[in-house]
């Protein structure tokens, strides 16, 4: 079982490279919370796989609620972590791994891959030049490769992750900041010149925050601030705040 959650693809692509490499299937995070059973067996030696972005240097809320809601029935089975960020994930897989040890799992090996980056909600951040994102899909393919290769073999002890010079303040100071004040709907809104009304936003979203035409966020609380919204609309006609940004999706 590999359960993954995406934005932009990148994490999907990650999670769709490790079901082809193992065999195992892949599980869509906010499908399985849609269903409502959250309850799953592994077979003896069938592995267990989280894919994520990383989002504000933690794991995004939707990952969480879902590790917090679920049931796994283990059978000795190994057990990895993946997860995608655009510079460095700082204390992002120690905020899972302390989330799945309260459910009685435990991490054999983690990983972060650099992914080109797609969050626009701080000033500081930039999306990558044409260049910088393939260069870094081109050291992703590699990485993750070997990933695969790890996690075919079930290789215990394993810890390839990418901390950066400061993890703590990244994670529990910056980044507390980020999802206690900007994880929400209320910085989006919408060029109603430029949008097509299409309705794709609305069909993307992974916890159903958007409805009507042209589109209108719920304001709910449940807004995980994937941005898929924002990078899918085929019009750019979404925007986040007052800074206009670019756009990114992964593409091979």
């Amino acid at each position: 079982m590999i359960f993954y959650f995406s934005g932009t693809g990148n994490t999907k692509w990650v999670a769709q490279q490790l079901a082809e490499a193992t065999g195992d299937t892949l599980y869509y995070i906010p499908d399985e919370l849609r269903k409502g059973k959250l309850h799953y067996t592994l077979q003896p030696g069938e592995r267990l796989g989280f894919c994520f972005p990383t989002h504000g240097w933690q794991p995004p809320h939707i990952v969480r609620e879902f590790i917090k809601n679920a049931n796994v029935n283990l059978n000795g089975n190994y057990i990895y972590a993946v997860t995608t960020c655009g510079d460095n994930m700082g204390y992002a897989m120690r905020i899972l791994n302390k989330e799945l040890s309260a459910k009685g799992l435990q991490t054999d090996a983690t990983f972060a891959v650099l992914m080109p980056e797609s969050n626009v909600c701080f000033s500081f951040l930039h999306l990558d030049t044409p260049e910088r994102e393939q260069q870094k899909i081109t050291a992703a393919r590699e990485k993750v490769a070997h990933i695969c290769q790890v996690v075919k073999d079930k290789q215990q002890g394993v810890e390839e992750l990418i901390k950066g010079a400061i993890p703590f303040t990244y994670t529990y100071v910056i980044g507390g900041y980020y999802n206690k004040h900007l994880i929400t709907d209320k910085h989006f809104w919408v060029d109603e010149d430029a949008c097509i009304q299409c309705g794709l936003c609305a069909r993307l979203c992974p916890v159903d925050d958007i409805e009507g035409l042209p589109p209108r966020w719920k304001h709910n609380g449940s807004c995980t601030n994937c941005l898929a919204c924002y990078h899918h609309c085929p019009k750019h006609a979404i925007h986040w705040g007052k800074m206009k940004r670019g756009q990114y999706l992964f593409n091979l």
